[in-house]
């Protein structure tokens, strides 16, 4: 018998009454709505980050990774007249570290690095413990070592390029080209004067940057560096060469302490030489001291003596006080002002003009000088620069000492005519001694090349009155004058020595400056030389003996050099006599 079995009423699950829960349904909704105001918020966030306030976040991850890189410019090269390179800027590289990341170096690689950077690693480890996150570790290191110290993929170490200045002629022109800094600003000399020319302008390059500092990509547009522009001096590297060598030559041969030289076109007031010993090497600085780095031709000063005598010579005979032969009674060798008498250093009875400037007495110099009201003789010396700086651009440049002519007691005046009272530099006496060789003309000077020509200066003197002068200087180099040794064979030459004690702590010292300042060729002049020699000791003291000397040999040098044609039949033999009598 078969049973059937009655079909069982089916329920879904939801339905089921083990797993139906009693849940309100505001709560479902509740939840639901929280959901989609979280979603909604954080499309508005990422909508205000993304796009309203986009540039703070781009700031901060630029801030990160994204550097602008400066690009070295060029320093400007600088020459002499001719082309040759007086100082050029030559390819560097800096070593820089991130101080965190270099910090994980190992021992035998921060050997490596100190190693090849010449430091020891106590110096490495002081400069990588820096909290800053940049520090240069050593700058200005050649090429090939830096090669070398990237081939060694040091974490936190890297390089950037730069330039270090290299100055071919050393200690020849280290006076007048001066030197830079290790970031190539100029600190000295022309470097110095022309900083704003030669410097340049950097460029940039906008790159991004990984956390070790390595360079992922450029971005942005690069603004290419603006090389410097070069500076083309007057300066002759061979007459320079002459001044420098003879002028060691005269320190070293009279045990002195120190000189100065300089060269002067008469034409266009170009300095053709400036020297001064002692001196220094520009490329090597590690033991300078302030005695090699003083440029004594333009920043020093000194009482000049006998080489002004001069000038009182040219107001006379300006003024119409005296002639050429005018006769000037100069014994017993003394003449007493008030309280102070005035000597010669080898007393003169009766002289002309012309030969108190020729044997250089101070007694008939100063009959001369006391001619004149104070005021005409104070402007003479302001006309002819002393008093104020020459104008050159030249760092440390000093006016000299000229006192008002209101104070001027008459010694005052006297001993001023021939130098003593009165201080200048040699750069200052070495222009106003171009009057001389420009028939009036005070010229004004120029470090830089003149190209377009003579050059006009100012009128101080009629030309009548400088060619007597000139015959005057054209006196004193020949026998029975002070100078002898200054002839240079086949020119005619003419100048003036100088010999004054120095002045130290406000009084006279037992020590002498001996300077000698001509112009050749006579008959049409070319050149200006001065030399000034500080302390001889070597036996003679006068500027004719030290100074003397030296002037022949850069005078007669330079002219040669520059091709100017004899003017005079003097003869090698007859200058060495010449040389030989005082």
């Amino acid at each position: 018998m078969v049973v059937r079995r009655r079909p069982q009423r089916g329920h879904r699950f939801t339905e089921s009454p083990v797993l139906q829960l009693a849940l309100q349904g505001w709560r479902s909704r509740m939840v639901g709505l929280l959901l989609m105001g979280a979603f909604l918020a954080l499309v508005a966030r990422g909508f205000y980050l993304q796009v309203i306030n986009n540039d703070f976040l781009q700031e901060k991850g630029d801030s990160r990774y994204r550097r602008d890189i400066e690009v070295s410019a060029s320093r400007g090269k600088i020459t002499d007249r001719n082309g040759d390179m007086l100082a050029v800027s030559t390819p560097m590289k800096s070593i820089w570290a991130i101080p965190g990341d270099a910090r994980t170096m190992a021992a035998p690689q921060k050997q490596q690095l100190a190693g090849l950077l010449d430091m020891s690693v106590r110096e490495l480890d002081g400069k990588i413990a820096s909290e800053k996150t940049f520090v240069f570790v050593k700058r200005q290191v050649a090429p090939e070592t830096a090669d070398r110290i990237a081939a060694l993929k040091l974490p936190g170490v890297h390089q950037e390029k730069e330039y270090r200045r290299y100055y071919p002629t050393g200690d020849m022109t280290a006076h007048i080209v001066g030197f830079t800094g290790v970031d190539d600003k100029g600190l000295e000399g022309v470097e110095l004067a022309f900083q704003q020319s030669l410097l340049g302008h950097a460029g940039s390059r906008t790159v991004i940057r990984d956390r070790r500092g390595s360079i992922v990509e450029d971005v942005g547009a690069t603004k290419p560096p603006q090389d410097g522009k070069d500076v083309r001096l007057a300066l002759d590297s061979k007459i320079q060469y002459l001044a420098y060598s003879h002028l060691k030559a005269a320190v070293d041969t009279n045990n002195a302490k120190a000189g100065g030289a300089i060269v002067i076109d008469a034409r266009t007031g170009e300095i053709l030489a400036l020297a001064n010993w002692p001196t220094y090497n520009p490329n090597n600085r590690q033991h300078l001291s302030g005695a090699q780095l003083r440029n004594r031709a333009i920043t020093d000063t000194f009482e000049p003596g006998s080489v002004m005598k001069p000038f009182t010579a040219a107001l006379a005979l300006e003024r119409g006080k005296v002639r050429f032969d005018t006769v000037i009674n100069c014994a017993p060798g003394r003449l007493t002002i008030g309280s102070a008498t005035i000597s010669d250093a080898h007393p003169h009875g009766a002289l002309t003009v012309a030969e108190v400037i020729q044997k250089s007495s101070n007694v008939g110099t100063a009959k001369i000088a006391l001619g004149f009201p104070p005021k005409e003789m104070w402007e003479m010396f302001d006309s002819i620069g002393f008093g104020q700086a020459p104008n050159l651009g030249f760092p440390g440049e000093v006016n000299g000492r000229l006192r008002p002519w209101k104070n001027w007691r008459p010694i005052e005046q006297a001993t001023m005519s021939y130098g003593h009272g009165i201080a200048v530099s040699l750069v200052q006496l070495a222009r106003a001694y171009t009057v001389f060789a420009r028939d009036g003309e005070l010229m004004p000077l120029s470090l830089t090349k003149v190209d377009d020509g003579p050059v006009r200066g100012t009128r101080v003197f009629s030309p009548q009155t400088m060619r007597e002068v000139r015959a005057m200087l054209e006196m004193a180099v020949q026998p029975g004058g002070t100078a002898p040794k200054a002839r240079v064979p086949g020119y005619r030459v003419g100048g003036k020595t100088g010999t004054a004690y120095k002045i130290e702590g406000g009084v006279y010292a037992r020590k002498y400056i001996a300077s000698f300042v001509g112009l050749a060729p006579i008959s049409e002049p070319r050149l200006v030389v001065a030399v000034m020699i500080d302390e001889p000791t070597g036996g003679a003291h006068y500027g004719g003996d030290v100074a003397g000397p030296a002037f022949s040999q850069i005078m007669g040098g330079a002219l040669r050099t520059l091709g100017v044609p004899p003017d005079g039949a003097l003869q090698v033999a007859e200058a060495e006599a010449g040389k030989g009598r005082l």
